[in-house]
């Protein structure tokens, strides 16, 4: 039987719409969906790699239990039965014995049911669910909520934006769709595009404006564009008078924060800096695409939020056709928040989610307060699944300490904690030491080479997926899932269904597949279907009537029902209500005993076709388009180290050392290097100590995350502008 199935790819954020093939059971073909309205039919190197991913000889496909030693790389395989018993039989005895706070569970990209697993340590009892969501998204979606009620995400670029600003991110390599969008408005709408970024990247050479900045100096550039702005009047003097609340002690705040000033701090010239600030401010509508970049600055990462914030709203680009978009939840609906259940989570469990007493915008004291506006005017907040975390370095801490409470457990699923976080040796000192440690995984990874359990997971070709952007838009595309999971693979709503009801949940799991849920969260939407697969071929998605300048009928969701440029939620929660100038944590001016022994700027990450992230290594297709990890080089620095395009050279730092090849490009600047992030090497040992070349080329082994060096409101660590030294790896 011949059957063709609407599929969603999910190797990346952008859940590209698929189409694929099946006969008699087997997926035979993947092709673009012409359809959709993400790809329009398209399809990257990532999406067109899905059946090796699908058919991999290397698949984990059956539940598999440790019997050697941590790290050993000893297995056996078990019944689903006999590991979910076992693994629930412990839960119960590290609850006895040390409260349920000691159960955590790290995640990382949404491939997941992620409302699943927050439902389950709601009802556990645990506040320590934790992702790499603090360097990816979080300061800067927070500050946007607590300033106007929503995050600005959706930039509305064709819709008529005559300028696009893209800060800290790089659609030409990571987002095609968003890519090919912003040359369509260029092409249409005579769009002007800037772009914010220390490399010359496939962005920026499709730019009308390229700003070289240095790496960590985004701060200091947004608040000279402020400067420039009010000190010229080029800002919406209405929507300031009617729509904004602290703008006189704004205007006063950035009165020091001079073109010239930002120049000495980004190395980009005063008159470049003006330039850029004015055609942003003149050009109508106009939009910030942000990236993740702005993130990853470690201490004012926040701060840079608030000041990009402001730009937003003193242009008067708010929720306008062309600009920032704020969608606001969707109407009807049943959004991730409304799955989780975060009131079962009694009150002195919120209080020991580790870091909330000192990251507390990204965590329960913040949330509480951004809840409680956003409910009032939206009627639903944000998923505490991203926006109310346990702070990952505390957390890691906290294993390998026992302090300020013994944590002994980790459930892990759509992450690889040994590769994505900051202080690889900490985060593995920590993983070893756990008495229970499960991964839910497709491969054999160096993280769940140190499990106890090792979980055969579904990929999206073997589950439905429903995606919202993390459940906070206004919108949703359905797919379907094209066969039955292979062997014995699982989701992970099944993984947390099964775990509940061994754990005393029962009456929350009624849905035995994700089908069930899905259909039961369509239903407020006036759909007369039988099944979620009805849905899905008759309508595929869902866009609520997009309505702009809610404002005029809601206010903002914030305190004072305005744009908060003096934030109240942040000076209640400690910090400075005012976007302000902090220095990187690891410049030459913040740590001067560094700058002779390490002498060069290291950027470390960057998204790169053909992989995301960590993934993708195992397959062959991929890895022969970039077998290596590659550092990027400026030809006059390599020189004077007298390294070759195609060496191997050491990337050394205060906290550790990997090795990766050069590559030689002007692309970057003569004090910087590039490295990659998310090498490991599958094809090497899996026992420990090599656990497949994890701390070889693995960047972040490289990076520190002391909670001192990380953002004051939202705890993330510092991957750009660290410094750092070179030197040639001698000998073969």
């Amino acid at each position: 039987m011949s059957q063709v199935k609407k599929v969603a790819c999910h190797f990346c954020h952008m859940n590209c719409g698929m189409l694929a093939h099946v006969e008699d059971g087997v997926v035979v073909k993947v092709t673009g969906d012409p359809e959709h309205p993400t790809n329009a039919g398209t399809q990257c190197a990532r999406g067109v790699s899905a059946l090796d991913h699908l058919y991999h000889p290397n698949r984990i496909n059956y539940p598999l239990k440790r019997v050697g030693e941590r790290g050993s790389g000893k297995f056996v395989r078990v019944s689903w039965d006999e590991a979910l018993d076992d693994i629930s039989a412990r839960i119960k005895r590290l609850i006895s014995e040390y409260g349920a706070e000691t159960i955590s569970t790290i995640g990382g990209t949404n491939r997941t049911d992620d409302f699943a697993r927050r439902r389950f340590f709601n009802l556990l009892g645990s506040p320590n669910v934790t992702h790499t969501a603090p360097v990816c998204w979080i300061p800067n979606f927070l500050a946007e909520t607590i300033s106007y009620g929503w995050g600005s995400f959706d930039a509305e670029v064709m819709n008529g934006s005559r300028c696009v600003v893209v800060w800290g991110h790089n659609p030409g390599a990571s987002y095609l769709p968003e890519m090919r969008g912003l040359l369509l408005a260029r092409e249409m709408f005579g769009t002007k595009i800037i772009v914010i970024d220390p490399r010359f990247s496939e962005t920026a050479a499709k730019a009308d404006l390229w700003l070289p900045i240095r790496p960590n100096s985004d701060n200091a550039l947004a608040l000279a564009w402020l400067n420039v702005i009010i000190n010229e009047g080029l800002y919406d003097a209405e929507f300031v008078s009617e729509w904004t609340v602290g703008f006189g002690e704004l205007a006063e705040r950035v009165e020091e924060y001079t073109p010239e000033w930002a120049a000495e701090k980004t190395g980009v010239s005063a008159e470049l800096i003006a330039e850029a600030a004015r055609m942003y401010a003149t050009s109508k509508p106009a939009c910030l695409m942000w990236g993740v970049a702005t993130d990853q600055l470690g201490r004012g990462s926040t701060a840079g939020a608030q000041a990009r914030v402001a730009l937003r709203a003193i242009c008067g680009n708010l929720d306008v056709p062309g600009g920032d978009v704020m969608p606001g939840p969707h109407p009807t609906f049943i959004t991730d928040w409304e799955m989780e259940l975060n009131e079962k989570l009694p009150e002195e469990q919120r209080a020991k989610q580790l870091g909330s007493d000192r990251f507390k915008l990204n965590s329960w004291p913040g949330y509480r307060l951004i809840s409680e506006n956003l409910e009032r005017v939206w009627g639903k907040s944000i998923p505490a699944e991203w926006f109310c975390e346990a702070n990952p370095p505390v957390l890691f801490r906290a294993m390998a300490t026992g302090e300020p409470y013994p944590v002994k457990a980790a459930i892990v699923l759509a992450d690889n904690p040994l590769v994505s976080y900051a202080n690889t040796k900490l985060v593995y000192q920590a993983l070893k030491s756990l008495e229970l440690l499960v991964v839910m995984e497709y491969w054999m990874t160096p993280t769940a080479v140190l499990a106890d359990y090792v979980l055969p997971a579904a990929s999206w070709l073997e589950r439905p997926v429903l995606t919202t952007t993390y459940g906070v838009s206004d919108w949703l595309i359905a797919s379907e899932r094209a066969i039955e999971p292979l062997y014995e693979r699982k989701t992970d709503y099944e993984l947390w269904r099964e775990l509940g009801l061994r754990l005393g949940q029962g009456e929350y799991w009624p849905w035995e597949r994700e089908e069930e849920v899905f259909k039961h969260r369509l239903e407020k939407l006036g759909y007369e279907i039988e099944s979620y697969e009805e849905f899905v071929h008759n309508y595929r998605y869902d866009f609520a009537p997009r309505e702009y300048r809610k404002y005029l009928e809601r206010g903002f969701a914030t305190p004072s029902g305005k744009v908060e440029l003096k934030n109240s939620i942040l000076e209640k929660l400690g910090y400075d209500p005012l976007p302000h100038y902090v220095e990187p944590p690891f410049s030459p001016e913040a740590r001067p005993e560094l700058a002779e022994d390490y002498p060069l700027t290291l950027i470390a990450g960057g998204g790169f076709n053909p992989f995301f992230h960590s993934e993708h290594r195992e397959i062959t297709r991929l890895r022969l388009v970039s077998p290596y990890p590659r550092l990027a080089i400026n030809p006059s620095l390599a020189e004077r180290y007298g390294i070759k395009d195609g060496d191997w050279v050491w990337i050394e730092t205060p906290t550790g050392k990997v090795k990766q090849r050069a590559v030689l490009t002007e692309a970057v600047a003569p004090d910087t290097v590039q490295a990659e992030r998310g090498w490991w090497y599958p094809e090497k040992e899996i026992s420990d100590p090599e656990l497949m070349g994890v701390f070889e080329s693995n960047i972040n082994v490289c990076l520190d995350d002391d909670p001192d060096t990380c953002d004051e409101a939202c705890g993330s660590w510092c991957t750009r502008g660290v410094r750092c030294r070179i030197s040639k790896v001698e000998g073969s």
